[in-house]
C-alpha cells in the first residue's frame, strides 16, 4: 500500500554529465541545488547576481550577462554605509564605491564567460510579486532595506512573465545554442504576504514555465522541486524551523531526484565519488597527534590526486 504521491520523472535522461559546465540563476533554490553541485565537484557558476526571485530580474539578468553589460557607476546609490545596486544581491555591497563597482563587474564578465560555454541553464523562480521603483518604473532585484514607501508593489501577469521568460530563452539560445534550460518554481514559500498570496504566485510562475517550455520544447525543461516538496514531502519535518524553507533532508531528496532525472549512470558514479571526498576535506582530524593529522592530510591529498587523474575537468576550488 502506497502512503505516499511520489512524482514521477523520466529516469537516465542523459542532459547532464558530471563534467558539463552550469550556470544556476534563481532564488535561494538555486544557491541549494549549485551547492550541491559544487560538493559534487562539478564546473558551476552560481547565482552571478546573488539571489534572484522574480521573472524580471532574473530576465534582466541573463540579458546583461549575454551583452557582458557593466555596472554604471552612476546607477549605484548609498544605503547603510555601503554602496549597492538594483541589480545585485547585498552581498556584492562594500562601503567603497569603486571597489562594489569593480567587483560586480567582474562577476559580470566572468559569469559571461560561463554562460557562453556552458551546457546547461538552470533557472529558479521563487515569486511572481515585483518592486518597481517609484521615480524609474523600474523592477528591482533587491530592495537593499530601502524605505518601502519608495516602491510599488504588484503580482506580475502570467502573460507578462511568459513573455519575459520567453524573450529570455529566445536570446540565450541564440548567444549558445547548443545549451538546454531547465526551469523549476522554487518550493520555498513567501509568506511576508500571506499564504494565500504565495499560491497564487507560485500557480502563475508555472503556468507562466509551462507556456515557455511548451514553446520551445527542442531546448528547454521543467523540473518539478515545487511540485516534489509540496506533494510528495508534505510534512514540516521536512521544513527547516522556519517552516518555510526545505530542510537539508529535502533539498537531499531533491537533489537526488534531480539526479536520477538528468544525468545518466556514470555522472552519478562519478558525483557519489567526489561527494566522498568532498567530504573528506571538510573533515578535521580530532586527534592530539601531529603526526596522525598529518598523515591524514597526506592520504586525503593523494586520493585527491587520483580523483583528478581520473576526472581531469574537476573544479577543486571552494570559491
Amino acid at each position: 500500500m502506497e502512503f505516499r504521491t511520489t512524482i514521477r520523472m523520466a529516469e537516465n535522461q542523459g542532459l547532464l554529465h558530471h563534467s558539463d559546465e552550469v550556470v544556476l540563476v534563481g532564488s535561494c533554490f538555486s544557491d541549494n541545488i549549485g551547492m550541491k553541485m559544487r560538493n559534487a565537484m562539478m564546473q558551476v557558476d552560481v547565482n552571478p547576481f546573488g539571489t534572484l526571485f522574480n521573472p524580471f530580474s532574473i530576465a534582466a539578468g541573463v540579458s546583461r550577462l549575454i551583452a557582458a553589460e557593466p555596472i554604471a557607476g552612476n546607477t549605484l546609490f548609498s544605503q547603510n554605509g555601503v554602496w549597492n545596486s538594483y541589480a545585485f544581491h547585498s552581498r556584492y555591497s562594500l562601503p567603497d564605491k569603486q571597489a562594489t563597482l569593480e567587483r560586480m563587474n567582474a562577476r559580470i564578465n566572468a559569469s559571461h564567460q560561463r554562460l557562453q560555454s556552458c551546457q546547461v541553464l538552470i533557472v529558479t523562480l521563487g515569486t511572481a510579486m515585483v518592486y518597481r521603483l517609484k521615480t524609474t518604473g523600474e523592477v528591482v532585484a533587491n530592495c537593499h532595506k530601502v524605505p518601502q514607501h519608495e516602491f510599488s508593489r504588484s503580482m506580475a501577469s502570467v502573460e507578462e512573465m511568459a513573455r519575459e521568460l520567453c524573450g529570455m530563452v529566445e536570446a540565450f539560445h541564440r548567444f549558445n545554442p547548443a545549451a538546454h534550460v531547465i526551469f523549476t518554481v522554487s518550493p520555498i514559500r513567501h509568506i511576508a504576504d500571506g499564504l494565500d498570496v504565495n499560491s497564487l504566485s507560485k500557480a502563475a510562475l508555472r503556468v507562466a514555465v509551462n507556456e515557455v517550455v511548451t514553446a520551445f520544447p527542442e531546448f528547454t525543461s521543467y523540473f518539478p522541486s515545487y511540485e516534489i516538496m509540496l506533494d510528495d514531502l508534505r510534512d514540516y519535518r521536512f521544513y527547516a524551523t522556519d517552516m518555510v524553507h526545505p530542510s537539508e533532508v529535502a533539498v537531499e531528496y531533491i537533489w537526488q531526484s534531480f539526479q536520477a532525472t538528468y544525468f545518466d549512470d556514470r555522472s552519478a558514479q562519478a558525483i557519489a565519488r567526489c561527494e566522498r571526498v568532498n567530504k573528506r576535506l571538510q573533515h578535521r582530524p580530532m586527534s592530539a597527534s601531529r603526526e596522525a593529522v598529518e598523515r591524514f592530510n597526506a592520504d586525503t591529498q593523494a586520493v585527491l590526486r587520483n580523483l583528478k587523474k581520473e576526472y581531469p575537468y574537476l573544479r577543486l576550488d571552494t570559491d
